[in-house]
């Protein structure tokens, strides 16, 4: 199975819609997992298009009625992997122990807010982050993530 992962998207502030090369990159995924500050929800409709699978949390910038619709955190259970899924809150340092502290027993937890990506296993469970798929305000690039499962899960950071 293939996933595509994205965050801190910021639509409409930082472009009006998905980009086109992000559609591209999740072209032929499975699920596509927004980590949080899509802003709008029109933003899931738009990756829904891509594909039919898609799951969300809300994040701290997010418009009012999107953070109504959306939980703060979930648990996703994908085959015999259960994937934590936050946006993350507070300053970018030990921002993997705050989100860790969310979630037991899962394989990974994907999450956003730093707009930095991470792609790293600590204790047995992978942390992920795509960074932001439109903004280079706290990173060299933008950038969105895949993870695949099969008898494991690997995560990769596409610059896009």
């Amino acid at each position: 199975m293939k996933i595509g992962v994205i965050s801190d998207t910021h639509i409409p502030a930082n472009c009006e819609s998905i980009p086109d090369k992000i559609r591209e990159c999740f072209s032929g995924v499975d699920m596509i997992i927004h980590a949080g500050d899509l802003t709008e929800l029109y933003v899931l409709k738009q990756l829904s298009v891509i594909t039919p699978k898609v799951e969300a949390v809300r994040g701290n910038m997010d418009s009012h009625q999107t953070q109504g619709k959306l939980p703060q955190k979930k648990i996703l259970k994908v085959g015999k992997f259960k994937l934590g899924l936050t946006h993350g809150w507070g300053p970018p340092h030990n921002l993997i122990d705050r989100v860790a502290s969310e979630f037991k027993n899962v394989d990974v937890i994907i999450f956003g807010h730093s707009h930095k990506p991470v792609n790293e296993t600590r204790k047995g469970v992978l942390f992920f982050n795509p960074g932001s798929a439109t903004d280079m305000v706290f990173a060299k690039e933008k950038t969105i993530g895949i993870l695949e499962i099969t008898d494991k899960i690997t995560g990769k950071i596409i610059p896009i």
